[in-house]
């Protein structure tokens, strides 16, 4: 912690530094120029004693030494020095402070060369010496200043705030790992995100266009598939999503044990598109089955009509129309036997006449539609039977003739088994 006391002991520190400095310089000059100081009267037999007691130390042998230790010295005061604040300061101005103070401070020893009085050379030389001193120290606390400022830029503290991050790639059987990169420091780093229990959720937010299915939907599908997974993929923008599966599925089909099959169901476009029935009729033993799975899908598509209401917007007529097909497409699979169902199959119970209502309703549909098309239903098909006949008549042919027959003699048994719930098939 920066406190008033730690500052002020480093600035005693870094002065007493620069004393130091100072010190060894006069003495060198005191020893350079003693013919000089002779002639001025300004030296005395303990000072001469003190000075030559310092000089075995053999820091004063020569004119380098002396002056690189001051330099030294000086340029290590300098480093914890706060330098003037001054917003118009220059490179070119602190490198040319530099550059004069050097120069002047290391080549003042060819005025010792000179051929003038003692005195003359004395006083060039240590006044060259020290105006050169003067210049390094104001440069060097000029560029203290100008280095703090350099490494002070991130005014924000945005490098700070970066933190080491999972570089690891942990994996299992069921993980999911997206490859991701984050800064830490002025470095970018990879990275990975590991999500080693997709199975506690995953929910990917963001508004359209912001990479969702970049940056997480594809490695998902590429790494599911890739471990033996099978996949119900709901593709909003089909087929995006449906492309990537289909090809990470040619790319990884032998790492199934089974080889897995691709199907699509697709609402708008019926002729790119597999079939699927969501009522299963194996699991359908009697007409209550049926009754109760094609309410329990009404129910569904209308949940908030049942809250208010009591009831859905599919009355009993449709109810009755989804039994109908259940057990009798389903039960038979030919057109002629259902048209057998709706005209014979009478009485029982209330959905039979809802059926047979509603198979009447088809008959008028149907002798319109025939007679419009050309007599295909020229009697006016009063009897759904007489309406679906006209239409298998339309669509197979001698169909009608050649089915017609085994409608009219097993037809009836067979759907008064189902209904009673005596199916022996």
């Amino acid at each position: 912690m920066n406190t008033g006391e730690d500052i002020q002991g480093l600035r005693k520190i870094t002065d007493f530094t620069r004393l130091i400095s100072i010190f060894i310089l006069v003495i060198h000059f005191y020893l350079c120029c003693y013919t000089a100081f002779s002639q001025w009267n300004l030296t005395a037999e303990i000072t001469d004693r003190l000075i030559a007691n310092i000089a075995k130390t053999g820091l004063f042998k020569g004119i380098w030494k002396p002056k690189l230790a001051a330099l030294l010295l000086l340029v290590v005061s300098l480093i914890a020095v706060k330098g003037k604040k001054d917003e118009k300061i220059q490179h070119r101005t602190i490198f040319a402070y530099l550059l004069t103070g050097l120069l002047l401070y290391l080549m003042s020893m060819l005025c010792l060369y000179l051929y003038v009085p003692p005195k003359i050379i004395a006083v060039s030389y240590i006044i060259v010496t020290a105006i050169g001193y003067l210049l390094i120290l104001t440069s060097g606390t000029y560029l203290s200043r100008l280095i703090r400022d350099g490494l002070n830029k991130d005014v924000f503290n945005s490098e700070n705030e970066t933190f080491p991050q999972e570089e690891r790639l942990l994996e299992n059987e069921y993980s999911i790992n997206l490859p991701a990169t984050y800064r830490l420091k002025d470095k970018v780093r990879d990275s990975w995100i590991n999500f080693i229990n997709p199975f506690r959720g995953m929910l990917v937010a963001g508004t359209p266009g912001a990479g969702k299915s970049y940056f997480v939907i594809r490695h998902i599908i590429d790494q599911h598939i890739k471990k033996g997974f099978s996949m119900f993929l709901y593709d909003f923008k089909f087929d995006d999503l449906s492309k990537i599966a289909y090809n990470k599925l040619l790319k990884y089909s032998t790492n199934y044990e089974v080889k897995p099959k691709f199907y699509i169901i697709n609402f708008d476009d019926l002729n790119r598109t597999h079939r699927c029935n969501p009522l299963d009729p194996n699991a359908m033993d009697d007409i209550t089955d049926a009754t109760e799975a094609s309410r329990t899908n009404m129910i569904k598509l209308d949940i908030n009509e049942v809250a208010q209401n009591g009831d859905t917007f599919f009355s009993s007529q449709d109810t009755a129309y989804m039994v109908f097909m259940l057990i009798g497409i389903v039960g038979y699979f030919c057109v002629p036997t259902v048209a057998n169902y709706v005209v014979h199959a009478g009485g029982g119970n209330s959905i039979l006449g809802k059926v047979n209502s509603m198979g009447g309703g088809l008959g008028n549909w149907g002798s319109n539609t025939g007679s419009m098309a050309g007599g295909l239903a020229a009697s006016g098909a009063k009897r759904a039977g007489i309406a679906v006949g006209g239409m298998v008549s339309d669509a197979f042919g001698d169909g009608k003739r050649q089915m017609g027959g085994m409608a009219e003699t097993s037809g009836q048994d067979y759907f008064r088994d189902k209904l009673q719930g005596n199916s022996k098939s």
